[in-house]
């Protein structure tokens, strides 16, 4: 159940303007809370490389350590990772998705996201 909450919390902010070609180190934590109850956190710890495909469009992918701590529990060290795309489809609209896993104990989690962001 716990793991639901990575997946949901996961947040990917992409746009598919210019894009910096090359690594990139990306440390992120997630955390997630029902009502005012802490759950759990996981802290990603990716090393990841980025770059443009043609002009409107980029792309990512990052792994690495994964720092799980669930309330109550002692904190283990997973690996995780995700890659994804945006493409700009106009001056103001662009088009992004993003696929993730997280390893554990007993199953790997996969995630993904899809989305349209508009610039105003």
């Amino acid at each position: 159940m716990f793991k639901s909450v990575f997946a949901a919390t996961a947040a990917l902010s992409m746009s598919a303007g210019a894009a910096f070609a090359g690594p990139y180190v990306n440390v992120e934590t997630n955390a997630g809370w029902v009502g005012d109850d802490y759950s759990a956190a996981t802290t990603d710890l990716h090393v990841g490389y980025e770059g443009a495909l043609g002009e409107d469009a980029s792309w990512y992918a990052q792994g690495g350590p994964a720092l799980v701590s669930i309330d109550g529990e002692e904190t283990e060290t997973e690996f995780s990772g995700k890659a994804g795309v945006g493409v700009g489809l106009t001056e103001q609209l662009s088009l992004y998705g993003e696929v993730s896993f997280l390893t554990g104990e007993d199953d790997t989690n996969y995630g993904t996201k899809v989305g349209v962001k508009f610039a105003f």
